[in-house]
């Protein structure tokens, strides 16, 4: 059985009707991984054994009837999410070796359901790029042409979904780190509202924004993740006591009716033209469906990127000063005093963008700047939760492109600034913690997949999905040939 393209709810009847077993399911994507992962380089760790134990313990909960909507279902996590004795490693030398004592929360709810765990993704190192080549160990390619990159920084995930290696996967969004790299490697992905998925065990990146979701072949798979691993966790202090739905409720309803918002600034300079096209044409399809489309405008989106940078640096500079080379993570051998081993520990285990983003995060915090830079990101942040609230207050959603470019070669990934700027579509969805899905929604004339961001209004991932779901009907997807 050819599993490469088969959604989760297809391989939830095959296992529940018999017509594959869990660990033959298990065994198929196995041998992907060791077909094609030398050619992806998607995985950091893959966890074979453990898949297949995994998998005959579903198989025994499938045999007595008793299959829960995951159990038996392989997937891929982001290697930023604690997996207890499975190396958790950030994508950093400074975590080469660490393994957890305990699982993040996610996983403690995907394991309630008997997944199979097929191994840990790579990413850009502790999730700061949009390519993945920042990764230590793992510089992960696109599928769809191995030249390029795959985005960022849950390049890894979203690339094995896309090369069928995986039916889904768990990314990790601050800035655009599930979504961007969706779009790159054509398949579905959703960043939840802010607090609805609990972060307890995600290493922090930026802790106001930072966000776990779930990365799949389209957005009906979203939806049935989406179902397992949200909730509220006393363990998370920022976790929403808010109500969790049936995400998979309005899949399938029709639109019509519905208010779709186009702002212009989003389609505006700098977004390819092939992009623009296709992403329009979306909204024309919308409404051929009866839902309308409304022009409206976010004059705050040019101070989006500058504003983001900022606050998530700043973030991360708190964050990442815990390694210190004496608790756990590298340590530099031959450190005559405390702050050489600091410092020498820091040195060897971060790589370069770390390290910038430490600086910009120190800089912008210190003495004397806190209120020319800091202090105004958080007013822009203010700023753009009430230029999207507005919007909302006369629509249902918002669509964008996901991105302003198709998938890139490494090249490109030299230039800091150009790689920041290209976050423009996706980080005011962060920096005012709504959630947003992107799907492909069309090809270049290269071939290169083209994604599209439905954004909703907070705790409203239902709507975002159905809405998604509802292009997604009349699509049909091309797989990439690896």
């Amino acid at each position: 059985m050819d599993v490469s393209s088969m959604k989760i709810r297809d391989m939830r009847a095959a296992l529940d009707e018999r017509k594959i077993s869990a660990e033959e399911l298990a065994g198929e994507y196995i041998s992907n991984i060791k077909k094609y992962d030398g050619k992806l380089q998607s995985f950091i760790t893959v966890t074979e054994e453990l898949a297949v134990k995994q998998a005959r313990q579903a198989q025994k909960i499938i045999d007595d009837g008793k299959a829960m909507p995951l159990t038996g279902i392989p997937m891929a996590i982001k290697d930023n999410i604690c997996t207890e004795g499975v190396k958790t490693t950030c994508a950093s030398r400074i975590l080469e070796n660490f393994i957890p004592v305990y699982n993040a929360t996610v996983m403690d709810k995907l394991n309630s359901q008997n997944i199979v765990m097929l191994g840990k993704t790579s990413m850009d190192e502790f999730a700061m790029g949009g390519s993945t080549q920042t990764s230590a160990f793992a510089k992960t390619r696109n599928p769809y042409d191995v030249s390029c990159v795959p985005g960022g920084s849950s390049g890894g995930s979203a690339a094995a979904v896309a090369g069928g290696l995986a039916p889904a996967a768990l990314g990790s969004d601050t800035g655009g780190s599930i979504r961007q790299p969706s779009a790159f490697c054509g398949v579905t992905g959703i960043k939840p509202t802010y607090s609805r998925v609990s972060r307890y065990g995600l290493v922090a990146f930026a802790s106001s924004f930072d966000q776990i979701g779930p990365i799949a072949r389209d957005s009906h798979d979203c939806a049935l993740i989406l179902n397992a691993i949200c909730g509220y966790d006393p363990h998370d202090g920022t976790s929403a006591k808010a109500a969790v739905p049936d995400f998979t409720e309005k899949i399938g309803q029709p639109v019509r009716g519905l208010k779709i918002a186009l702002p212009k600034e989003f389609f505006e300079n700098g977004i390819d033209d092939e992009i623009k096209a296709a992403v329009l044409k979306a909204a024309e399809e919308y409404k051929a469906m009866g839902a309308e489309i409304i022009e409206c405008e976010m004059p705050s989106l040019k101070y989006a990127v500058p504003a983001y940078y900022l606050l998530a640096c700043a973030e991360a500079a708190s964050n990442l000063s815990r390694y210190d080379g004496i608790k756990y993570g590298h340590r530099a051998a031959d450190a005559g005093s405390y702050e050489e081993l600091v410092t020498k520990s820091r040195s060897e285990g971060f790589g370069s963008e770390v390290k910038r983003r430490i600086l910009l995060g120190n800089y912008a915090l210190s003495s004397g700047y806190y209120d020319a830079y800091y202090r105004k990101a958080l007013a822009l942040r203010q700023l753009i939760r009430e230029e999207y609230a507005a919007i909302f207050e006369k629509c249902d959603v918002i669509l964008t492109p996901t991105t302003p470019t198709v998938a890139y070669t490494p090249e490109m990934t030299s230039d800091p600034v150009q790689m920041y700027q290209a976050d423009i579509c996706t980080v005011t969805v962060n920096i005012a913690g709504l959630p947003a899905v992107s799907t492909v929604c069309g090809y270049n004339a290269g071939g290169m997949p083209i994604g599209m961001s439905v954004i909703g209004k907070k705790f409203d991932e239902a709507t975002v999905l159905q809405v998604s779901d509802a292009f997604e009907q009349g699509f049909t997807p091309v797989m990439p040939k690896l």
